[in-house]
C-alpha cells in the first residue's frame, strides 16, 4: 500500500499547474513499481481534502495556459480514476466542471441530477454524497481527526491480498467499458479477460481453489 501524501496547506491544496505536474510524475513512477497493490491519496492539510482548482494561480494565466492546464488536470483525473466529488461549484465562479465532471457525474447520477448539481453549485456533506452514490463509505469523524484515513486504509487491506493482474484488467474493463455502449464495453471485457487467462496468479488461483488454501498472488 503506497501513500501520496498532499501537503499544500497556504492554498489548502488546490490543484495547481506544479501541483497537478508533481502529482502526475509521482503517479507515473508509482505506475512503473511492481510492487505497488493499492494507492492512496492522503491529505497533510488538516480539515480538508482538496480545495479542487487553484482559480487565483487559474487568474493569471492566458486563455491557451488555461486549455492546457485544464488538459493536465483531465488527465490527471483519468489516470486516478477519480469519480467522488463533493461539489463541482465552478458555475458559482463563471466556469464549468473542465476536469471530466460534465462527463463523469451524470454516468454516476444521471443527466437530470448531474444538471442539477452542477447548474445550482450546490455543495453536498459527506452524508448527502453517499446518498446519492458519489462516494462508497461515510465514517464518523475521531479524535484524531483520521477516520476517512484509516476507512481507506482498511479498504486497502481488502484489496492487498487480490490477484494484482486481475485487479489491474478489472479497473481497465470498468473505466473503459463506461465511455462506450454495451456491446463495446462486452468488447473491452473480453480482451481484458483473455489476458488474464495466461497469468501465473489465475492458475495460482485456480489450484489454491482446489488445494482448499490461501491463494499467493505475485503479479506475473
Amino acid at each position: 500500500i503506497t501513500e501520496i501524501l498532499m501537503n499544500r496547506p497556504g492554498a489548502r491544496n488546490a490543484l495547481g499547474y506544479v501541483f497537478v505536474s508533481e502529482l502526475q510524475n509521482a503517479v507515473a513512477q508509482l505506475r512503473e513499481d511492481q510492487r505497488v497493490r493499492v494507492l492512496l491519496l492522503r491529505s497533510a492539510v488538516k480539515g480538508v481534502f482538496c480545495a479542487g482548482a487553484d482559480l487565483k494561480e487559474r487568474e493569471q494565466m492566458s486563455a491557451t495556459e488555461v486549455g492546457v492546464f485544464v488538459q493536465r488536470l483531465r488527465g490527471l483525473m483519468s489516470e486516478i480514476a477519480s469519480t467522488a466529488v463533493m461539489g463541482l461549484i465552478e458555475t458559482t465562479r463563471g466556469l464549468l466542471p473542465g476536469a471530466g465532471g460534465t462527463q463523469r457525474l451524470p454516468r454516476c447520477l444521471g443527466v437530470a441530477l448531474a444538471k442539477e448539481l452542477i447548474f445550482t453549485g450546490r455543495r453536498l456533506t459527506g452524508v448527502q454524497a453517499h446518498t446519492l452514490g458519489l462516494v462508497n463509505h461515510t465514517v464518523e469523524q475521531n479524535e484524531e481527526g483520521d477516520a476517512a484515513y484509516q476507512r481507506a486504509r482498511a479498504l486497502a487491506q481488502e484489496i492487498l491480498p487480490q490477484a494484482p493482474i486481475a485487479v489491474r484488467l478489472g479497473k481497465v474493463a470498468i473505466d473503459r467499458g463506461m465511455e462506450v455502449d454495451i456491446a463495446s464495453g462486452m468488447a473491452i471485457e473480453e480482451m481484458c479477460y483473455a489476458q488474464n487467462i495466461p497469468t501465473r496468479d489465475r492458475l495460482e488461483g485456480m489450484a489454491a481453489f482446489r488445494e482448499k488454501r490461501p491463494p499467493k498472488f505475485v503479479g506475473k
